[in-house]
């Protein structure tokens, strides 16, 4: 066609290193998309993550304030029991799993409550729980059942029972997980008091 054009230039051949200039260009254009693309994902991976890791420090957060008020109230129940004049303190030695340790009872005969804390005891298998009794008049009664999955001490609260008697002792059993109506496994102590 340019031959048809009386008054064109003649023709010529484009200079070898334009050539290389231009393929280069389209695959550089080529790969931008791509390049986009992956700028594209790490922005919504790093936005995801970062909406992750908000979330997770909220939670942790509300965590972390549960077990400060949780441990505060322990802490006030605690000292409610160390200090008051009608507390009296039963310390019992145990050996659980050829571990020695002991179940200390802070039991209050004002408020009728007991506060138990166990110490030292062998981590309960699977399927078990160490169980704690109220020895009365009419028989054991359930106190408490308490799974112990770590070595971790382990508090709780009781009231007295309010049927059975008065409490004359205190008993503590392992027993399947759920729970037993009265103690059927290895006792782990019996006391009198």
């Amino acid at each position: 066609m340019i031959d048809w054009l009386g008054m064109a230039a003649p023709p010529r051949l484009p200079r070898s290193e334009l050539k290389g200039l231009v393929l280069g260009r389209v695959r550089a254009a080529r790969w931008r998309p791509w390049r986009l693309a992956a700028a594209a994902l790490a922005l919504v991976a790093l936005g995801g993550g970062g909406v992750w890791a908000s979330r997770t420090i909220r939670a942790l957060r509300a965590e972390r304030d549960d077990l400060a008020r949780r441990a505060a109230a322990l802490g006030d129940t605690l000292a409610a029991f160390i200090h008051s004049p009608a507390t009296r303190l039963i310390q019992v030695p145990v050996s659980t799993g050829g571990r020695v340790g002991s179940v200390t009872i802070f039991a209050d005969s004002v408020g009728h409550r007991w506060l138990v804390r166990c110490d030292g005891l062998a981590p309960n298998a699977a399927d078990q729980a160490y169980q704690l009794w109220f020895i009365t008049r009419d028989g054991m009664r359930s106190a408490a059942l308490m799974p112990m999955e770590t070595d971790a001490p382990m508090v709780t609260t009781l009231d007295m029972p309010r049927t059975g008697g008065p409490v004359l002792g205190a008993a503590m059993s392992i027993e399947p997980r759920v729970g037993s109506a009265a103690p059927r496994g290895p006792m782990v102590f019996h006391l009198v008091l």
